[in-house]
């Protein structure tokens, strides 16, 4: 395989993942305002720890929460057009989420600080989330001179 069609290849790999993630992140957003798949919907406030709506009955969520979610799906849809976007979109964007994660985690849930909401189980899934969107950024996001570097040895 050259090298032009190595670099396509694995440039649509990276964006592929990143619309995915994007797609994710859209459908989430969306989900969080329709009743039913979000229980106690009633009870769900613009922010804060005091909603008491969730997603799948489990994942806390407000106006904001979806909010967010939904912009970063807007924004993985224009990043993750070119390779860089997609890259920066899959690493930065799961930075965002693990400096989340910690401060989930230390931000006691029901503390006005909370202005998410976030419970444990958001926690642990932006940890996820974070985690596995750095991962793709960075194995398929190697740029093309580190793809060809000859192996040492």
């Amino acid at each position: 395989m050259d090298t032009m069609t190595t670099r396509l290849s694995r440039s649509s790999l990276l964006q592929k993942a990143a619309a995915v993630v994007t797609l994710t992140f859209l459908l989430v957003g969306i989900l969080g305002f329709v009743p039913g798949v979000t229980t106690d919907y009633d009870d769900m406030t613009f922010a804060g720890h005091h909603s008491g709506a969730q997603l799948l009955g489990l994942f806390g969520v407000s106006v904001l929460h979806n909010l967010v979610h939904l912009a970063f799906g807007v924004a993985g849809l224009a990043l993750a057009r070119s390779f860089g976007g997609a890259r920066a979109f899959l690493v930065g964007g799961g930075v965002v989420y693990l400096v989340l994660t910690v401060y989930g985690f230390l931000v006691d849930r029901h503390d006005d600080a909370n202005f998410v909401p976030l419970d444990q189980a958001d926690n642990w899934l932006h940890l996820i989330l974070g985690v596995g969107m750095v991962g793709l950024g960075l194995a398929l996001g190697r740029s093309l001179a580190e793809r060809n570097r000859p192996l040492p040895g």
